[in-house]
């Protein structure tokens, strides 16, 4: 059946075409497995709340009956401001607007949140674009700039906000400078989501083609629910497809989870144990309430262009497991850098069991992707990711200020990263173990090998970390992080951004290449399986303790280092050219972006072996196969466009150098 909504229709009907639902939340309350909503352009200033699941044979769908045309807001116009002094204007909300929930009231807070609990989930927007929040009415009366943001000459337009309380009204200061409010479109949040089911459970429906933003999203950490603009709300079988999706105040897509009184924010409102050990209580929590393959995730978000929001644009705790991420836009999160923490990214996933990232398009981010905890079968490839990094005019506002392309956190794999384009001046942060990088261009540094895997300020306590059933979400045991475990095979590594260029909280690597493993002598594979003594029948269990906490092998072989970039001391069959100036840079055509390099001139005939699951082996904890999802083996035997490599495998993304005259 085939519902119809059209917020131009003169009056409510009943859902069909001649007499169309001029709200889509209507037609939420009545879909069937089966149905289809079909949307008319124009602006839907509601929350959609679908009540009724799809099936996996007959999903419900919603579906912008134009590409974009119809806009689904979390905000509502602000009309009616009143001068107050200077270039501040005032706006009066009666209270009785936002019910339950207002966001002039909610503070942005939680566990793993590191800023002052200073600024709400409320905002306020100009022309659709986002203002900054005013601590104090005269820093909003003086409308200065605010030099930790990315785009500080925008920061002068400011606004606060206190309550009225003997005449129950939301008092919004606004500063827009020469601009008047009320011959502007100026909105404000009044909605904490936008299409996202209160109810969990709600599998196998598709949102196509929406336009969807402003919305008064709350933190998002790992051990609380997660909200977004939109998600699934612990269900199974989403699709999101060609969405754009901008300006939530926190996140943009939630794949996460579940609510628990128990552990939610635990640590910021009880503080007697750490947000550590509420993540590994949430994991073990989770199975109780249906964390299966059989009920959870296998979502696909695909050709979303997903920007502007100010913690990420897509998050996810344990609800994204066997999901889909590909062909997305992510850009712009995090810049007004106003919120700070550790949950801040364009993609934030815990638990990435059987993720497949791949083709998206990630840049101008405070981070890149994030996979924390569990990256389990979870494979990243063929993504280009660029700018990744604070801008240099711009100062660092928090400790949690990282920035890098991908960062793989306290999991003990197997983690796939191959045929990526990594440009940003950190590539690769990897605080972590059981990794492969295969195939990729690195122009950025690794940094946090073996360190950053204790408790935040108590590096010397380990922190334990799951791994579960291959290709399942059940437990399988947990440990701390012994480091390495590592591969790295025919990548291209470029020392592209000058070491001494460092813009961070603490001191970071800004050398590229593998020779971090030589710090701590990481072993080979002959020299830590020789510890053991595999030819003997008995050995002495306490003797070996002191190995069993040792590093793990890494294995490194094909690379080719350009312009300084330093092999690891093991390295096998490498090409080490610090001869040659190699030039580097993106280019926009009509068609796309393009890769402009000399560093094809350079390779030579250096080739070197094909790599597959074999070559990898597995991943020391799970004892677990670098493999697809289904079990099956990996050949890479085609690069970031799907260009077969043929018979002579070259280093890098590209099968040859004419792969370069596509656009990325």
């Amino acid at each position: 059946m085939v519902h119809y909504v059209n917020i131009a229709a003169t009056k409510d009907g009943n859902g069909t075409q001649e007499a169309p639902f001029r709200h889509i939340n209507d037609a939420a309350r009545i879909a069937q497995p089966g149905d289809e909503v079909i949307v008319a352009p124009g602006i839907y200033r509601e929350y959609v709340n679908p009540v009724h699941a799809g099936l996996e044979n007959a999903r419900i769908t919603y579906r912008s009956e134009i590409p974009l045309g119809a806009v689904i807001t979390g905000a509502e116009l602000a009309e009616g401001w009143k001068p107050y002094k200077k270039n501040v204007w005032l706006l009066r909300v009666s209270n009785s607007v936002f019910g339950s929930y207002n966001p002039y009231k909610t503070l942005i807070m939680g566990d793993w949140y590191s800023g002052e609990f200073v600024f709400h989930t409320g905002a306020v927007y100009l022309n659709g674009k986002m203002l900054y929040e005013a601590t104090t009415l005269k820093e909003c009366l003086d409308g200065k700039r605010y030099l930790p943001s990315w785009d500080p000459d925008f920061s002068i337009y400011k606004w606060y906000t206190e309550q009225d309380e003997e005449k129950d009204e939301t008092l919004i200061y606004a500063n827009f400078h020469d601009e008047d409010p009320n011959e502007e479109c100026v909105e404000i949040n009044v909605r904490r989501n936008c299409f996202m089911p209160s109810e969990t459970g709600i599998n196998y429906i598709t949102l196509s083609g929406f336009s969807i933003s402003k919305a008064a999203t709350t933190w998002a950490p790992p051990a609380a629910y997660q909200d977004g603009m939109v998600g699934p709300h612990w269900s199974k079988g989403w699709i999101i497809e060609d969405c754009e999706l901008s300006n939530s105040r926190c996140c943009g897509i939630s794949l996460g989870k579940y609510y628990d009184e128990v552990n939610d924010h635990f640590f910021t409102f009880k503080h007697v144990k750490t947000p550590t050990q509420m993540e590994r209580d949430a994991v073990c929590r989770g199975q109780y309430h249906g964390w299966l393959k059989e009920n959870i995730g296998s979502h696909i978000i695909r050709r979303c262009n997903i920007h502007d929001c100010e913690q990420t644009g897509i998050v996810g705790r344990m609800g994204a497991v066997f999901s889909i991420i590909e062909d997305n836009h992510i850009h712009h999160i995090n810049n007004m850098q106003q919120l700070a923490g550790a949950e801040i990214a364009g993609i934030k996933l815990h638990a990435a069991i059987d993720v497949t990232f791949r083709r998206n398009h990630i840049h101008h981010s405070t981070m890149g992707i994030w996979c924390d905890w569990q990256a389990q079968g979870t494979r990243i490839t063929q993504n280009l990711l660029h700018d990744n990094q604070i801008p240099e005019r711009s100062a660092v506002n928090d400790v949690w200020s990282v920035n890098e392309d991908i960062f793989i956190e306290v999991s003990h794999g197997p983690t796939l990263i191959d045929n990526n384009i990594l440009l940003s001046q950190q590539a690769l942060r990897l605080p972590t173990q059981g990794v492969a990088v295969i195939h990729n261009l690195i122009l950025g540094s690794i940094t946090s090998i073996g360190e950053n895997t204790g408790h935040p300020g108590m590096n010397q306590e380990a922190r334990y970390t799951p791994y579960h059933i291959q290709h399942r979400t059940e437990v399988a045991g947990f440990m701390t992080i012994l480091h390495g475990d590592d591969r790295f095979y025919n990548n291209i590594f470029v020392q592209h951004w000058k070491p001494a260029k460092v813009k961070s909280f603490s001191p970071e690597n800004y050398e590229v290449g593998t020779f971090v493993f030589d710090a701590d002598n990481y072993p080979t594979y002959e020299e830590w399986i020789s510890w053991f003594e595999m030819d003997k029948p008995f050995v002495n269990m306490a003797e070996k303790a002191k190995y069993h906490f040792s590093h793990l092998p890494v294995w490194s072989c094909g690379n080719a280092f350009f312009a300084g970039a330093k092999p690891w001391k093991n390295e096998k069959d490498a090409l080490v050219d610090s001869k040659h100036k190699i030039t580097i840079k993106l280019v926009e055509g009509l068609d796309g972006t393009y890769l402009d390099t000399n560093l094809y001139e350079y390779l030579g005939d250096f080739t070197d072996q094909m790599i597959s699951t074999d070559t990898l082996g597995m991943a020391f904890e799970p004892s677990q196969r670098f493999e697809n999802p289904d079990g099956t083996p990996i050949t890479f035997d085609r690069d970031y466009f799907g260009s077969s490599r043929g018979l002579r495998p070259i280093p890098g993304p590209f099968a040859s150098a004419a792969e370069l005259e596509k656009p990325l």
